[in-house]
């Protein structure tokens, strides 16, 4: 049924809990497993050019840590992972990511590291789901 599936991976225990589901799905349809992070951007008033280079330093290791264990977890279980880091807007570059890979299931944590993505349905994950050009599975 599923042949490309994508999972959206902030870090945070939703989106672990979304990539064990992801992996069972991968597994279960022999389906091509990729993983997307989003970088959310830089600070908004950044005082000097070494403060954005340290929050960029953070934010790549933090994304590194994220998708090492991502694809530990997928290895666990004999599937392949592939792991992209973009930066953007979470919502936007997802919805485009998904589009352009052509993946036919994409599966989201509820809630995540992000103030975007709040504690009540209405959301990113909710605005995920609605702009997603593929099916859409939320993980809580």
């Amino acid at each position: 049924m599923f042949k490309k599936i994508l999972i959206a991976n902030d870090g945070s225990t939703s989106a672990k809990n979304a990539l064990k589901v992801a992996i069972d799905l991968a597994k279960k349809y022999n389906a091509e497993l990729h993983s997307i992070s989003v970088e959310e951007g830089l600070p908004h008033y950044a005082a000097t050019i070494g403060e954005v280079e340290e929050f960029k330093h953070e934010a790549n290791n933090y994304f590194r840590k994220v998708n090492e264990e991502a694809i530990e977890m997928a290895k666990k279980e004999e599937v392949e992972l592939h792991v992209k880091v973009l930066p953007g807007h979470e919502v936007e570059t997802i919805v485009n990511y998904t589009r352009e890979g052509k993946f036919d299931l994409l599966v989201i944590g509820f809630m995540g590291h992000s103030k975007i993505f709040g504690r009540v349905w209405g959301s990113s994950s909710y605005n995920i789901t609605k702009l997603a050009p593929c099916t859409v599975i939320v993980v809580k």
